[in-house]
């Protein structure tokens, strides 16, 4: 979504400033350099540079952004200790918004699926039922293995709704029912239907509902005729023999669709309620397609059939995206009013606009379908909170959409329901509208009245030009390192001074700890300004590895397309070039470098599965998951043999947490064939899964038999590199170090990392920290180096090491829990609070607020240990030693 969400005002400059055909244009060979255009100017800079590396604002967020959402995530979580089953769902529903605006993808999916779990209503359970399924999208695959295990994965698929959707119709039954009791009428009655007459049971047919026992029973001229004619209520013969038979029996026969629409219909216009739920039912049951589900629905809501009506709902969002793709399909959920939306979707109205808006969003936001669902949610919002959500989201599609005045209203209602960070979408239509000042202003309150944060300093950066930008920048990234327009800006503004080393350098600095696309896209431009075309095919091999769709120049240029024409101008590598360069990469730890040199290689004819199962290696360790999985997966499709697709599988379905059904891959591939990767996977999987100490021994025999097998230089350093660590746990440190030193020997560079623990472990403390020194010269990404390095030497050294790690990589936690442990040693008690603190705020780490909670709890304040027990425990429900925290903190709360 990040990418769709481009800022209105830079997009028209860039447009103008850019013009990217005329790279689809030049001849084959004949790239247009853009380069300095003179070496002999050092203060001005190129006017194609100038265009060419301009950095576009970042986008207002569609995101649900608190002023502490420690303090919120705290309130959900004492909210969710006492409150009715009812309020769960939504309230776990606002704690996935949260995590969202956090970007912790793995939170929202589990929050996701607790408000799945603690669905107190058949529509929440099928909204957020529907949800996850939306969620797991590529996933397929996942369950499809499982089924081959023997475990069943289907846990959040399609309900019954005809079955399990309660609807109490008992009062209307025992009303007509003791006003039968005192009936001494005709037995029989016949009704005239066209050219035919029906005969009937007289009471059976009063019994139906209050309206016929009136008719039949009551003072009306009907209770004393024999034959009554009900051709004008459309329904058929075969409908109201049915009709007869149900009044008898109290269930259906087997009747074709268009026959219990009829019935439906006049079940309901004769208050017929038993009837009419089981009709309800029956065409519920009878709904397959998404086009029975149109035809159903307009019905179900005329006649007020919520049974129906859920059922076809189930059918379009198990069908999501693509049934939003149908005009059909969006004309009833936009235009559903109040009374419809109760049928249809009962009280989850609210959950419902908030999913199909995600949906929509991510498909185009600036569509009209989406600004309709989001005025649904509007709509649909009563609590505070939920207001608040759907402002602020509407106000941001309305900004996309230029439509001003509406925008202000909306972000103006979110700010004043509480959300501050609405602030941002009022200051971007202040500079809009030419009132940059009154922005500034806007946004310096808003610093001053309270905790600054990084994004706050971000859009008053927007208000200003020249120095006092840059600070605002510097500012920011102080306050949020994970920000990265400080970054591009600060890079860009380099480059054009052409201050070359200093623009990679502040570039570099984000993708060494964040893989941003559009930060590698600027490095991108660096390079092609540079002409250093190697560098740039690098980082454009590297994007299309991690989104293989992603276009360039705000959307309008394919970054394959670019990849062509720069290749025409770098040397072409044989296979035994790309092996070399592959080895050179890895073992220099640079990720970034080895993820192109496996993209370029995939064009060969080599292996494509092993490749691919290489490229999915090199994903995890940059913290790109779903990219990961998408590579195994199609390492799995290009799997040369069965045992080979066995392995694969085994890590799909180890890598997404179901390490005994990996564990079980891996034997059926070793019983098929023995080979290195069968050994590896399965001495990997049963390290983790088995508590046993007895168990290393298998391990350290799996891994020599891994050992034993035909692989390349890189996988058997990782087995070397696992087999000491295997042998350092039972204390075996000669045999330990003899595995790190073979694995050196052919340049598996992490093994120093291994080699300084066995160091350690023999009270060579200097000889550990030489070992790191080592790690950290070659290696190119080191922060976890220098983190290793800092416990082999003095607190010095240590604090210098640490400093430098967070430098490298902000978000490493360690570096913030030591200093913070060292100033509350120091008897430093709010430094110390505070060293945490700055790290909190852009990360939401148990870890973290877990220490921060013992802290608070030491220093006697009760209130503020509470909260981050309580903040923590909503990032890990089930941790224990937090649990035993909070259960000791809580007891002490005034």
């Amino acid at each position: 979504m990040r990418s769709s969400f481009t800022s209105e005002s830079c997009k028209e400059s860039q447009l103008n400033s850019l013009n990217p055909q005329s790279w689809l244009q030049v001849e084959r060979g004949k790239l247009s350099k853009l380069s300095f255009q003179s070496s002999t100017s050092p203060t001005s800079s190129s006017p194609s540079i100038e265009s060419f590396i301009k950095v576009p604002e970042p986008p207002v967020q569609p995101f649900f952004k608190p002023g502490d959402y420690v303090e919120v995530l705290a309130q959900i979580h004492e909210e969710l200790e006492s409150c009715s089953p009812q309020e769960r769902s939504n309230l776990y529903l606002f704690q996935y918004q949260l995590f969202k605006g956090l970007g912790e993808a793995k939170l929202m999916r589990r929050s996701l699926r607790s408000a799945w779990l603690k669905g107190s209503t058949v529509h929440e359970k099928l909204v957020f039922g529907a949800w996850l399924k939306f969620e797991r999208q590529g996933e397929e695959l996942i369950s499809d293995l499982l089924v081959t295990c023997g475990k069943c994965a289907q846990e959040s698929g399609p309900i019954d709704v005809s079955s399990d959707l309660d609807i109490d119709t008992s009062s209307s039954s025992r009303e007509t029912a003791s006003m039968m009791n005192g009936s001494h009428i005709l037995r029989s009655v016949s009704f005239k239907i066209g050219d035919e007459k029906i005969v009937c049971d007289r009471q059976k047919i009063a019994s139906l509902s209050a309206p016929f026992h009136a008719m039949l029973n009551g003072c009306f001229s009907e209770s004393l005729r024999e034959h009554i004619d009900l051709s004008e209520n459309n329904i058929s013969p075969l409908g109201f023999r049915a009709i007869s038979e149900f009044s008898i029996t109290g269930s259906l026969n087997e009747e074709s669709p268009n026959v219990l629409l009829e019935m439906l219909i006049f079940a309901n216009k004769f208050c017929c309620e038993r009837l009419k739920d089981a009709c309800d039912r029956k065409l519920a049951s009878l709904v397959s397609s998404r086009d029975d589900a149109v035809e159903l629905m307009e019905c179900a809501l005329e006649e007020n059939s919520p049974v129906l009506a859920a059922s076809c709902l189930q059918v379009f969002l198990q069908d999501l995206p693509d049934c939003l793709n149908d005009d059909r399909v969006v004309e009833i959920f936009s235009h559903a009013n109040k009374q419809e939306k109760m049928i249809m979707v009962g009280p989850a109205s609210f959950s419902l606009y908030c999913l199909l808006s995600e949906v929509a969003m991510n498909l185009d936001p600036q569509s009209d379908k989406t600004a309709c669902f989001l005025d649904q949610l509007v709509g649909s919002a009563e609590t505070n909170r939920q207001k608040l959500l759907a402002f602020h989201q509407l106000g941001c599609v309305r900004l996309l959409r230029k439509e001003y005045d509406e925008a202000e209203r909306l972000f103006k209602a979110a700010l004043d329901a509480g959300h501050i960070y609405s602030v941002s979408g009022l200051a971007r239509l202040g500079r809009i509208r030419g009132h940059r000042l009154w922005a500034f202003d806007k946004l310096s309150s808003v610093i001053s009245s309270g905790t600054p944060l990084g994004w706050m300093y971000l859009e008053r950066s927007l208000c200003c030009e020249g120095d006092k930008r840059w600070e605002d920048l510097e500012k920011a990234t102080e306050l949020d390192p994970t920000l990265t327009y400080p970054y591009m800006y600060r890079a860009a503004a380099l480059m054009r001074r052409q201050n070359v080393q200093a623009a990679l350098a502040e570039i570099n600095r984000i993708l060494g700890f964040k893989l941003a696309l559009e930060c590698l896209e600027l490095r991108f431009c660096f390079y092609l300004a540079l002409e250093n075309y190697q560098a740039a095919i690098c980082d454009v091999q590297a994007i299309l590895t991690l989104s293989p769709d992603y276009r360039m120049f705000e959307g309008r240029v394919a970054a394959s397309q670019l990849r062509t024409l720069v290749r025409e101008h770098v040397e072409n590598w044989t296979t035994a070039d790309c092996w070399l360069q592959l080895y050179d990469r890895w073992s220099s730890v640079d990720d970034t470098g080895s993820l192109s040199v496996i993209y370029q290689m995939l064009e060969s004819d080599a292996a494509k599965g092993v490749l691919y199962f290489r490229q999915s290696l090199l994903l995890l360790r940059l913290n790109c998951p779903e990219a990961a999985m998408r590579s195994l997966q199609l390492a799995r499709q290009h799997a040369s043999t069965e045992h080979e697709r066995l392995v694969y599988e085994g890590w799909i379905l180890y890598d997404t947490g179901h390490c005994n059904e990996g564990l079980q891959k891996a034997e059926e591939s070793i019983n098929i064939k023995k080979s290195f990767e069968a050994f590896f996977l399965k001495a990997y999987a049963l390290a983790d899964s088995s508590l046993d100490p007895s168990c290393s021994s298998t391990v350290i025999s799996l891994l020599e038999e891994a050992l034993k097998c035909p692989s390349d230089r890189l996988r058997k350093g990782q087995a070397l590199n696992n087999l000491g660590s295997v042998y350092v746990d039972c204390g075996k440190l000669d045999l330990a170090a003899d595995c790190y030193i073979n694995a050196l020997k052919i340049m598996h560079t992490r093994a120093h990392q291994g080699l300084a623990r066995v160091h350690f472990l023999r009270n060579e403390k200097t000889a550990a920290y030489e070992e790191m020194t080592k790690l950290i010269e070659k290696a190119q990404n080191n922060a976890s180096a220098y983190e290793k390095r800092s416990e082999y030497c003095d607190r010095e050294l240590t604090k210098a090491d640490l400093e430098m790690v967070t430098r490298l990589d902000p978000l490493r936690v360690y570096p913030y829990r030591y200093r913070a442990a060292v100033l509350m040693d120091s008897h430093k008690e709010k430094e110390a609070i505070a060293e945490l603190s700055r790290a909190i705020v852009f990360k939401a780490d148990l870890h973290l607020l877990h220490l921060r909670a013992a802290f608070h709890e030491h220093t006697g304040d009760v209130l503020a240990a509470l909260r981050d027990c309580r903040a923590a425990l909503s990032v890990d429900p089930n941790h224990r030693e937090m649990l035993e925290l909070h259960n000791r903190v809580n007891s002490h709360e005034p």
